[in-house]
């Protein structure tokens, strides 16, 4: 059973081994500076507060770490063995994505620029994940989401797709239609107006099927 001082302290230890400050971490986290704060452990009513399961995922996934190595910075620092399937995937800021050098002509992830984020239960070797900066796919993705994209999934209307245009440009949108000589989006923003490409303008189209949150 985890204990308030514990589980604070794991955020701590964590913070001083990548060399930051609690507020250091919540910042890589995309979460508010105060998050991790002494002053917010404690509410004003004296009872503890605990860090929520979000702001724990957020950390989590900043860090590229599986809860099984957090679990090492509890109590004896005794770490659980990580669950088989648990690998590691490429991870890339979205601001990135349309640079050249980071997929190959089949659209898998490629080079040796590409950071590392821990992941459960996925199967597709060439999975990978963007790192979402900035609000231009709000509501959807926040600053700071990681969505995780298969480049094996199969895509349907309505899927949120990582699409790469044949001249580099890399976006993420909902997919509207996909036919034998055509693709349609509509951005995630609000907007309800259709995008257009021909198959030929098209390098690839990936299901995101996973995002945190």
């Amino acid at each position: 059973m985890l204990r308030h001082p514990e589980i604070w302290n794991a955020i701590d230890r964590l913070a001083a081994d990548r060399k930051l400050s609690a507020s250091g971490l919540a910042r890589r986290a995309g979460l508010d500076p105060t998050t991790f704060n002494k002053s917010k452990r404690i509410a004003r009513d004296g009872r503890p507060r605990w860090p929520s399961t979000e702001s724990i995922a957020k950390v989590l996934g900043a860090t590229s770490m599986s809860f099984a190595e957090f679990v090492k910075y509890l109590g004896d620092g005794q770490a659980a063995p990580a669950p088989a399937t648990v690998r590691r995937i490429p991870v890339l800021a979205y601001a990135k994505a349309g640079e050249p050098g980071y997929f190959d002509e089949a659209g898998n992830p490629t080079g040796s620029s590409w950071d590392e984020l821990v992941f459960p239960e996925i199967t597709d070797p060439a999975a990978y994940a963007l790192e979402i900066a900035g609000d231009s796919l709000m509501p959807v993705f926040r600053d700071g989401d990681t969505v995780v994209v298969s480049p094996v999934a199969g895509i349907r209307r309505g899927d949120r797709v990582v699409l790469k245009t044949a001249e580099g440009e890399v976006m993420v949108k909902q997919l509207v239609r996909r036919g034998g000589r055509r693709i349609d989006v509509v951005a995630l923003n609000g907007a309800q107006t259709e995008t257009g490409f021909t198959v030929e303008q098209v390098a690839f189209v990936h299901r995101i099927i996973w995002v945190s949150q």
